[in-house]
């Protein structure tokens, strides 16, 4: 009589990777800090945090997938901490700042920019497997943030009190919410290869990159994320008349056959 021996199926090992969640875990402490910090007027504080918590969410899907640890847990926790971090820490410091100034409208609009972060990624979630990865889909959260914190920013180290620039803010508030929520497109440079060789010009210009940021941080900052906003609606522009002028190319054509 032989005895079959069957192999009991091993236990899945229950738990999460450290190192992708301990970024996401520092996304989640900028964005609860900077809360914090602008609770106790030291705005200055608050936004560099949220500049803090933007490096800290560009690691942890990075280290991801260079160590192919990416799991459904870390997409969903991520998730969860650029919403504190990007969509309700700026708005409370925006609104801290100069927003209550203006009473009911500028509660309004700090609720329509955390609304307008909510709404960004769960479409964004929604849409991983089928999007063009190439661009964007509206202004993405952590850009939108740092166009907040940075109005912050450059007001507080050039001595604007936020009472003083109240409806300004209100506009970069809503403006910030709003091209979360649209159809414009935004580039992704997902398409660019970090890996591969570059011209040496190419060094020497990051090098000066990173001179005129240290040179004045708050105003560099604040314009180049402004810059990367407002090219969303020329890309989208442009490309919507590249297809008129396909269109019209192609029913010329038709038309001489």
């Amino acid at each position: 009589m032989t005895e079959e021996l069957t192999e009991k199926p091993k236990p899945r090992r229950r738990g999460i990777y450290l190192l992708p969640n301990l970024f996401t875990t520092a996304t989640l402490f900028g964005g609860f800090y900077a809360i914090l910090a602008a609770m106790s007027g030291r705005f200055e504080a608050a936004a560099i945090a949220i500049f803090i918590a933007m490096i800290a969410d560009g690691l942890d899907g990075r280290v991801a997938r260079m160590t192919n640890t990416q799991t459904d847990f870390g997409a969903e926790y991520d998730s969860l901490a650029d919403m504190v971090a990007f969509g309700l820490a700026p708005a409370l410091v925006m609104y801290l700042w100069a927003l209550v100034e203006l009473g009911k409208f500028g509660w309004l609009a700090a609720f329509v920019y955390t609304a307008g972060t909510a709404l960004r990624l769960a479409r964004f979630n929604t849409q991983v497997g089928t999007a063009d990865k190439r661009y964007f889909q509206g202004l993405a959260s952590p850009a939108s943030a740092a166009i907040m914190a940075g109005a912050v920013w450059v007001g507080v180290e050039h001595g604007f009190a936020g009472k003083d620039v109240a409806w300004i803010a209100s506009f970069i508030t809503l403006a910030a919410g709003l091209l979360m929520v649209s159809n414009v497109r935004y580039s992704s440079f997902k398409e660019i290869d970090f890996r591969g060789k570059v011209p040496f010009i190419a060094l020497v210009a990051v090098m000066l990159g990173f001179a005129i940021v240290l040179w004045q941080p708050s105003l560099v900052l604040f314009l180049i994320f402004l810059g990367y906003a407002v090219s969303g609606p020329i890309l989208t522009l442009t490309q919507l008349r590249q297809r008129r002028a396909e269109r019209q190319a192609s029913d010329t054509d038709k038309n001489d056959e």
